[in-house]
């Protein structure tokens, strides 16, 4: 996996910590991951993301 560091408005960071005390999610990097992985989803169409990740990507 890479590391890649992003600069988050602070009311964002606010609502993941939000998300992760209801136990949505484990922590700030898996909710993260989950949003790029659907705006992927969304952006890309199942379809071609499936090929990027058999190519490129990793496992999503």
């Amino acid at each position: 996996m890479r590391l890649v560091t992003l600069h988050l408005p602070e009311a964002y960071d606010e609502a993941l910590e939000i998300l992760i005390d209801k136990g949505l999610y484990p922590n700030r990097s898996e909710a993260i991951r989950m949003a790029v992985r659907d705006l992927l989803k969304s952006e890309l169409g199942n379809s071609l993301l499936r090929q990027k990740e058999s190519s490129a990507l990793p496992s999503l």
